[in-house]
Parts: C-alpha cells; structure tokens; sequence
C-alpha cells in the first residue's frame, strides 16, 4: 500500500504540490488574522462551584484584582519637596487613559462632623504643593490621628508608603492594557528620576501583563531560535542546502497551518497556545531527518532515485504515520480535559502534528524529486565512524552484557522510585519568575511591608434586606472575623464597610482617636442621618458621601451582602487551601449558618481551583495518553509480548524525569506537569521506529531474532541518535527562558528524551532478545 502510495504521490506530483501550497496560503490568510487572548485563562468550567461564587461575586461588586499598587519607603516622605513629587505623580498617573481612580497620601480626605445639617462632610487633609514644612507637619498630624489608613496606605513602623491605581477592567483584558501599564510605568520612572528613590510596583493587572508580554516575546524567539538550531543541525548533518531548505519550508507551512487552525477554531492565542509553533518546529524536524535519511540509504544501496523516494515512502510512510499519530496522541488528549485553555491546546496540537504527517508524506518526495540525486557528501554521514563504534558498543551490550543493563536500570529506577516519592504539588503565582526579578522582589516588599497584594474576597449574606444594619451584630460579626484575619502573618488588614463605620464614628465624635470602633446600637440610631446620600447643596444630584461611597462598594444595593477585601500573600496552592480552612472555621464560629452564609471567592480562589484542576487533567490525560498509545502499538504489533517491552523503555523514562523532580525539590505545577504528556508522545518515537524497522528486517534475516536486532540498531541506530540530538537542541533553547516553567519544559523533556533515547537503543533490543529466545526464530505477531 505504502509503496503504491509513494508512486501515486511522484505521478502525480505537479498537482500535489500545488495542491498543497494553496492549502498553505489559505491557512496563511486565516493565521494572519490570529488575535492574542488578553483575558485571564479560564482554566475552570463555567459549572465549578469556585468559578459560579466568582462570577455571582463579580456581578454583584464588579471585580477585583484590578489595582495597580506602587511603594515608596523613605524618610523623606513627609518633607514639602518630596511630598509635592509624589502629589505630582498622583496627578500624573490621573491624566493616564485607562485609569479609574487613585487612592494616595495626597489626596486622602478626612470626614467633618456638620451638626447643623446632621452630615458627614469630606476634606482633603493635604493642599499640596507645598511651600512651608510646618503646614505639611501639621497636615500629617491630622492623617496620623485617623487609624482607618494605617497599614492601608502607609507602614509607620517601616514608613513605607502606597499608592493604589485603579485601572479600567475593559482595558486591562484588551490589547491596550500594554500601552496602559506603559504608561504608568512611565510617570513611576519620571518620579524615580527626580526623587531620586527606587520605587516598588506590583499588583494583579501589573504582574499579568508584564509576565504576558515577556512570554509573548520569549516565544517569538524560541520560534526564531529553534528554526535557526534547526537549520544549523541539518546542514552538518547533510551537507546539503537543499535539504536544509526543504526542511524548514515543511516545518514553515506547520506553523502556517497551526496559526490558521486557531482562527478557524475560533481560538485565540493564549500563553499556553503559544508554544505550539516552536513545537511544531521541533517535531516537525525529525520526521524529515528519518525520511532524508532511509532516502539517502535506499539510494545508496539501488543508485536509483526514483526507486530510492519510493522505497522512502514505503518504509517510513507507515512510521511516520503512526509516530505522529502517537505524539498527537501526547498532547490531544488534553482536549479531553474540561479546562478550557487544555482543550484549545490539544485540539490545535494534536490536529497539527497529524498535519505535519501530510505535509511531510507530500512535500519531502515531490520536491527531492526535482532535485539531483544526492551526491557523496550529502550521505557520508551515515558512515560516521564515531556513531558506528557507539552503536557497535550497544550492540555488544545487548549480546553479552545484558544483566549490566537489568542492573543499572534496576538501580535508577529505583533512585527516582524513592526521589519519585519526595515530590510535592504546588504553583504560585509568580513562581515561575527568578527570584532576583524586579516584579519578583517588588513582589516580596509589598507582603512585608503591606501584606501582599493576591485578592481575597470574602461574601457575607445575611439572607435578609437590610440584615447588615438593622442591628450591631453582623458588624461586630464581621469586625471579629476581620481582626482574626488581620492577625494572620499572610494576609493584610481587611477593609469592608464595617472600617467606613468606624471612619464614620470617629468622625461624628470630633475625631477623637479613641472613637474609632464600631458603634453600639445607640451610635447607629444617633449616626443615621449622617449616613445617608443627600442632594447636593449646589445642584440638587444624589452626591455620595465619601462614606457613602465606601457604603455601596462593600454593600449591596439591598445591605443584604457585605463585602471583605483581604490582601494576601503569594503563599502557594499548597498553603493556600489550609489558611482558607482555618478562616472557613473561625467564619463559621462566628456566623450562625442558619442566618449568614459566607463565601470565599476572588482571584486568589480561582488562581488555586484553577492551578489544581489543570494539573488534575494533566495528570488525567498521561493516563488517557499512555492508554491511547498502548492501543495503537498493540494494533501496529500485534502481539502483546512487543507491547510489553515497548512500553518499559518509555515508561522508565517518565519515572527517572519524576525522580529527579522529587530530588531536585521541583514542584509539580501546570507547567512541570505539561512535560510528562509532552514526551511521551515524543519519546515513544524512538520505539516506534526501531520496533517498525525491526519489523521490516526480520523476514529478510529468515525470521532470526540476533541477526535482526544487529541489523536494526546499525541502521535505524544512526538515524535515532540525530533525531534524538534534534529534538533535545530544540527543547534545550527553552533553558534560556527567564521563567521557570518555561525553562522546565525545556530541561524536563531533554532529559527524558536522553533517557528515552537510551532505554529505546540499549534496553529494548534486550527485553526482545530475552523474550523471544536468543536462537530463536520468531516474528512480531
């Protein structure tokens, strides 16, 4: 059939061709349109309870984690020049398009007890710029006497200072979120230069997009680098330029047709999607290193080069096919999974690799077709002194040595068994970056000075219209709940409008310090009219108070649910479940259940279900994965002796990549987990191959095992290690990632495709050699 095929594709080769190249260039016009994803991944169903709380929790207050925050920390803070920059930075970051709202020492407001009118006026307390210290002194006197924005705004006991930006959420998820955070960024470093003080920024919006930006990028040269890794590994393994050329032209119309495939799908390019050209460039490769490579030989051994691309299509058109079907295999089952971002993933992986297959099957022989035949120079490497003695050296290893081998894969696998064991799950949410990173370390001095920056949002129902003020009870509730978080060394003070009451009484009471707390139920009656949004003495508009502002922001409409805002640190999904454990059961001491119901959602929740539900798929599709190849080999072999011994090299592997995860303290995540499906699919090439070809051999060597193995680690031996050397150069260009998971991609998966490699060249031909007899005459299935 294969032959047949081969003669049909040089019959009909013109047509073919052209063929193809248009269904190249209309995948091109659809992958020119390719748009990138600037929203958050949703890596959770729309049915999970922790994804429903957030989306009810965003209708009913608009969101979270759309704050920019910038730290100052300086003595000079409250002296006239440096006080004037920073109102001058306010200002500044003001006039930014995309920014909502400033919350900064400069224009904080204090509340004035109007008793003639029964309301709660606000004032700036600073009038900057300003020209006399003593006025700045006696203004932050004042400031300093309201302990509603202590810890809030500033530290005094490491006189740290902070200004929150708030930023458009439209903006944030759309392509101009770039230009925004630029632009912010831009007026810090303005500031920076005339201060002449470092300046700390973080927060979600910030981190996001920074983090986004540099994926992006990275991915743009690891497409550029691997292409070029590519070129440089073809012309010394070839000689030849042609060959060069041809096979960057197949792995060129791979990314086409992936970039394509995700405009028709209806995809966006995500920061998981993106790696797919690269890999497709990777992958790509090796199949044409296997068909140069049985091409060159059969031309070799007939000098015929028509017979020689027939002869190539006949032998490794059914490996590559089933090669390609197996690392499709590795990342299409991710489709599987119900996590949005895996399945766009797996769809466009998977159908690309497959899609790789064609190109290669048509491309490769039309175009050698129409080049001369290969020269000497271009086969000299397939006598390759270094590699025969290798191979000569595996060879004797499996004839007389062969308990050396049971030894040392014993021993490792063992090694990694008890390093396999070590091994913990946990992913933060910049973990992924150096620890000497600007975003890591501004990062690390918002938590110590304010608590961190990871938004915890914590719902308070009390199942009834105005539950939340018809009574002190569920404000002393939430004020007890509030100052048990607040003792937490991972969480900031919490704001909710419980500290606006005590702003409010404070104020009622001539700011008097001692007033701030929460009010009795006498206060409340007294403090009524003071809290309500009147018409404006200029205009006659509803004009909210500053209280009443702070009202509606943590209340609802109908003061039935009360908001909690909690900063957190980036404490890690592992940590993570056990403090929400610990505020769920002290919530749970202090709200009667059969009258509140609290829920704790926001982005941190979401970051932990989502961190935890990716790597629960991963792990779902290795297993999927190794399934589905199982069945394909078991149908290519047709013997469940071959499987067996198909599957230990690729299995060992998998487990000496998870000891040395467990040894080296690496973490399984999204993205370490990533790795295990990603060379599995690959890895289980080699085995392919040489199992196929082992196949083929076996009749012409009268069935005899010994001969056979001999024969294939000879000829198919060459062309694995090249493959091999092609694939880990083209993983190994992601170590030079600045992030972490990235890098582990890289390192991870060469390391496994070492391991695969060797298991495949000096294992496998034991485990069959012992299995089928060393005398005896057998063939697989």
């Amino acid at each position: 059939m294969w032959y047949r095929l081969g003669q049909f594709i040089l019959k009909n080769r013109l047509i073919l061709l052209i063929l193809l190249l248009a269904a190249t260039a209309v995948m091109g016009y659809f992958g020119s349109q390719v748009k990138l994803s600037y929203e958050f991944t949703k890596a959770i169903p729309d049915d999970n309870p922790r994804y429903r709380d957030y989306q009810a929790f965003l209708q009913k207050f608009g969101g979270d984690g759309s704050t920019v925050v910038i730290g100052i920390q300086s003595d000079s803070f409250f002296t006239a020049d440096f006080f004037n920059k920073v109102g001058e930075l306010h200002r500044q970051l003001k006039k930014v398009s995309g920014v909502t709202d400033i919350a900064s020492i400069p224009e904080v407001v204090n509340l004035q007890n109007d008793t003639l009118n029964k309301r709660l006026l606000p004032y700036r307390i600073f009038n900057y710029p300003y020209t006399s210290q003593a006025s700045l002194d006696s203004a932050r006197q004042v400031f300093e006497n309201l302990p509603f924005y202590r810890r809030l705004l500033y530290n005094p006991t490491t006189r740290s200072y902070l200004m929150g930006v708030n930023v458009n959420k439209d903006t944030v998820n759309s392509k101009s979120r770039t230009r925004l955070i630029n632009d912010i960024v831009k007026q810090v470093q303005v500031f920076e230069q005339k201060a002449q003080v470092p300046v700390h920024m973080s927060g979600l919006p910030y981190i996001r997009t920074i983090m986004s930006n540099r994926i992006k990028d990275e991915m743009n040269w690891f497409l550029i680098g691997s292409l070029l890794l590519s070129a440089i590994t073809l012309i010394l393994f070839f000689r030849s330029v042609s060959a060069m050329l041809m096979s960057l032209f197949v792995v060129g119309m791979g990314v086409v047709w992936s970039l394509g495939t995700v405009v028709l799908f209806g995809y966006k390019i995500t920061l998981l999607t993106a790696i797919i050209p690269p890999l497709v460039v990777v992958i790509g490769v090796p199949n044409c290193i296997y068909f140069l490579n049985k091409y060159h030989t059969a031309y070799r051994e007939t000098g015929d080069k028509q017979k020689a691309l027939v002869t190539m299509v006949g032998r490794m058109g059914i490996v590559t096919l089933f090669c390609n079907i197996a690392a499709a295999i590795g990342f299409a089952v991710f489709a599987l999974t119900r996590s949005a971002v895996l399945k766009e993933f797996g769809a466009v992986a998977g159908i690309n690799i497959i899609a790789l297959f064609l190109i290669s099957l048509i491309f490769i022989p039309v175009v050698l077709s129409y080049l001369p035949a290969p020269q000497n120079k271009h086969t000299r490497y397939l006598d390759n002194a270094f590699l025969e003695r290798v191979l000569v050296r595996i060879e004797r290893w499996t004839f007389h040595h062969a308990k050396w081998v049971y030894g040392v894969t014993a021993i490792l696998t063992l090694f990694a068994a008890i390093g396999l064991l070590r091994i913990k799950s946990e992913g933060f949410i910049v973990d992924d970056l150096p620890k000497n990173d600007k975003i890591y370390t501004d990062l690390k001095w918002f938590e110590s000075n304010f608590g961190g920056v990871m938004p915890l949002e914590i719902l308070v129902d009390t199942k009834k219209k105005n539950g939340l003020v018809r009574s002190v009870k569920p404000i002393a509730n939430i004020e007890e709940l509030s100052q048990y978080i607040a003792n937490s060394p991972e969480a900031a003070r919490p704001l909710s409008f419980v500290e606006g009451l005590k702003f409010a009484k404070q104020a009622y009471f001539d700011g008097d310090t001692l007033s701030y707390a929460i009010p009795y139920e006498g206060d409340l009656a007294f403090m009524a009219p003071y809290l309500k949004a009147r018409p404006d003495s200029a205009g006659g508009n509803q004009k909210k108070s500053s209280f009443a502002q702070l009202m509606s922001s943590f209340m609802d409409s109908s003061r039935q649910v009360a908001r909690i805002s909690v900063n957190m640190k980036d404490v890690g999904s592992a940590r993570l479940p056990m403090l929400l454990k610990d505020f769920e059961h002290k919530a749970n001491e202090i709200f009667d259940t059969a009258s509140y119901h609290v829920t704790f959602t926001g982005s941190s929740i979401t970051f932990l279900e989502g961190s935890s539900f990716i790597i629960k798929g991963l792990k779902e599709s290795i297993c999927w994965a190794f399934l589905l190849i199982t069945l394909c080999m078991l149908y290519l072999f047709r013997s469940f002796r071959i499987l067996v011994c198909s599957l230990i090299p690729n299995l060992i592997p998998l487990v000496i990549t998870a000891g040395v995860m467990g040894w080296a303290g690496i973490a399984l995540k999204p993205s370490t987990v990533l790795v295990f499906s990603v060379a599995l699919g690959i890895a289980i090439d080699v085995t392919i191959r040489f199992l196929i070809n082992y196949k083929q051999e076996l009749p012409h060597y009268n069935k005899q095992v010994s001969a056979t193995l001999v024969q294939t680690i000879r000829h198919t031996g060459i062309s694995i290690i090249y493959t091999s050397l092609v694939l880990i150069a083209g993983f190994i260009i992601f170590c030079w990632s600045d992030f972490g998971g990235t890098k582990a991609l890289g390192w991870l998966t060469s390391l496994t495709l070492v391991t695969g490699t060797l298991t495949n060249l000096i294992l496998l031909p034991v485990l069959i050699l012992h299995t089928s007899g060393r005398k005896q005459k057998t063939a697989i299935g």
